[in-house]
């Protein structure tokens, strides 16, 4: 099983010390991130940093071991899945289409967000929150 990372995920991991930066940053496995959600990540980086309210070589440090723990999945490489996953999520959020089209390349995925949209409103993907991942991610 592989997990996809959903930016608010991520964001969540950076902006304060919590459960989920501790099962990131624990996790002996890689996490599959699109590489387009992480360029508009970097948009906001420094909005990021202030939130995190950590000295800024701090916070350098803690996304680069956060980073250590993510595989970037190209968009060339989701381009095959792009139509199947718009179906799946057509009629939720647009925005999440990486994230699903992520899930549909690597076999055997589950996407890892906060967004009860996603998780309750399409069947195709499995997706679980952050209760849901340190049980997995604990008993594993």
């Amino acid at each position: 099983m592989q997990i996809v990372l959903d930016t608010n995920v991520l964001l969540s991991a950076l902006i304060k010390d919590s459960t989920t930066r501790k099962l990131i940053l624990e996790y002996e496995g890689k996490f599959l991130l699109p590489l387009y959600s992480f360029e508009e990540f970097e948009k906001y980086q420094e909005e990021i940093f202030q939130k995190s309210r950590i000295q800024k070589e701090d916070f350098r440090e803690l996304l680069d071991l956060i980073l250590n723990k993510v595989t970037l999945v190209s968009s060339s490489s989701l381009i095959p899945y792009r139509e199947e996953a718009y179906e799946i999520i057509k009629n939720i959020d647009l925005k999440d289409i990486l994230f699903v089209a992520c899930a549909l390349a690597h076999k055997d995925s589950i996407i890892w967000s906060n967004d009860s949209d996603l998780k309750n409103k399409q069947s195709k993907i499995n997706v679980i929150n952050t209760k849901e991942a340190i049980e997995i991610l604990t008993s594993s």
